[in-house]
């Protein structure tokens, strides 16, 4: 059989480059003709002022420059079921030809897994747009609270504030009381993180949990350098440098069955802020939103931006945030049974 000559092979080789050179520039100009003049909805499951809208807020002031045709971007807050409602919206109702991307809490995807009646979606059919943060949640208290450690929680009965008794402050609250011993009352009911901070500074509770660390850095900042406001625990990521006298919900891990346990309930937060574009959107606008996305958490404007706002920045691109979320869909089916028992009200 004889060889293929050194010359044609190159050529081969540039004809191929140069046919997937072509390809790639007419999707980005397929791409670019269709969001010239439009606009894009980045749809915040949450209210405005929570850290997922001011996430969003700082985005759309960026990512329009790298979306083919530079299309204008909007943030539109649709609030109601910690999320889940944004969730069914994106998944049923948005347009799929790419002119929507929606934020919402990092329980949303699991709700369904954990037998939520409301949610009414298929995350895995979810097309992930990409992360902002990677983030790191705590417990926090008032200082008024006259709780110091988390060993207080653990011995004192404390009011802690929440959104809906199945929305992520109240599950991680829950998850706080019945797997780490922290003798807490859950108050259900508040619209957002923004709302549980004015009951705070009223005195209707006493603390607040599943509160990315970011939010409190940006939004609570004020009280958290007055000392108004104390991270008391920290629930998820890598244990922060910033807080190193506040324990981690590690150092309670005993067996490899809290391991898994606690990763599922606690270690999701490490998908902070995600974005998620409905099921069906047409590949090459994927694409086209995915590199606008990461081209966004480069650019030095967007950084400055974002350092001004006092947010954190921590990218992952889409194809990794679907895999985690499939790996945390598959969890063993008792440690999905258990996560749902400890965060049940």
């Amino acid at each position: 059989m004889s060889l293929m000559p050194r010359a044609l092979k190159k050529h081969a080789a540039a004809i191929f480059l140069s046919a997937l050179f072509a390809a790639g520039a007419a999707r980005a100009d397929a791409a670019a003709d269709f969001y010239k003049g439009k606009t894009v909805n980045v749809v915040v499951g949450h209210e405005a002022g929570t850290g997922f809208d001011i996430y969003a807020r700082v985005l759309i002031r960026h990512m329009g420059r790298y979306i083919p045709g530079a299309p204008a971007m909007i943030v539109q807050n649709m609030t109601g079921a910690s999320g889940v409602v944004a969730g069914n919206w994106l998944y049923s109702v948005a347009p799929r030809d790419g002119t929507v991307i929606a934020t919402f809490a990092q329980t949303v995807p699991l709700e369904p897994l954990f037998g939520n009646q409301q949610a009414r979606y298929d995350a895995a059919k979810f097309v992930w747009i990409g992360n902002m943060e990677s983030g790191l949640a705590i417990c926090g208290v008032t200082r008024a609270s006259g709780v110091e450690t988390f060993a207080d929680l653990q011995q004192r009965e404390t009011l802690i504030g929440a959104t809906a008794p199945t929305g992520p402050l109240a599950k991680a609250a829950l998850a706080v009381k019945n797997v780490l011993g922290a003798k807490l009352k859950v108050i259900p009911g508040y619209k957002g993180s923004a709302d549980v901070k004015l009951a705070m500074t009223r005195g209707e509770v006493a603390g607040i949990c599943g509160l990315p660390l970011s939010t409190v850095k940006s939004f609570w900042a004020q009280e958290l350098e007055a000392g108004e406001f104390r991270p008391i625990i920290q629930l998820s990521g890598d244990k922060s440098p910033e807080l190193a006298n506040v324990p981690h919900y590690t150092d309670f891990i005993k067996t490899a069955e809290d391991r898994q346990l606690f990763g599922l309930l606690f270690g999701v937060q490490a998908l902070g802020r995600v974005y998620a574009a409905p099921p069906e959107t047409p590949a090459e606008r994927v694409s086209a939103l995915r590199k606008a996305f990461m081209d966004t958490m480069q650019d030095k404007e967007f950084l400055a931006d974002a350092e001004k706002t006092a947010i954190d920045i921590s990218p992952m691109e889409g194809e990794p945030v679907g895999r985690m979320w499939s790996e945390y869909a598959s969890s063993p089916p008792a440690v999905v049974a258990r996560a749902k028992e400890v965060t049940t009200p």
